[in-house]
């Protein structure tokens, strides 16, 4: 569990912080390929969300403002790659 849990905060971190390296690079090309990594950490964190739903100690939990917070968070990153590309 100790491990999961590293690797998902490592995930939520990762996501706001390729949208500000991404913003600070000169190009639209470079913005959106940042763009595009911190949506693929959005799909780690939902995978990682997941299997803790998955496992015994996660069965009883309440996942809905969770999953409705990364909902419109991978929205929004998606709407921001649509506009650059």
């Amino acid at each position: 569990m100790f491990g999961l849990v590293v690797q998902m905060r490592r995930a939520v971190v990762s996501i706001p912080s390729n949208i500000a390296e991404g913003r600070r690079r000169r190009t639209d090309a470079d913005y959106c390929h940042f763009l595009t990594i911190a949506y693929g950490s959005g799909a780690e964190l939902e995978t990682q969300i997941e299997i803790i739903k998955r496992l015994p100690f996660g069965k009883d939990l309440n996942y809905f403002k969770s999953d409705l917070l990364l909902l419109e968070t991978m929205k929004m990153l998606n709407g921001l790659i649509s506009s650059i590309i």
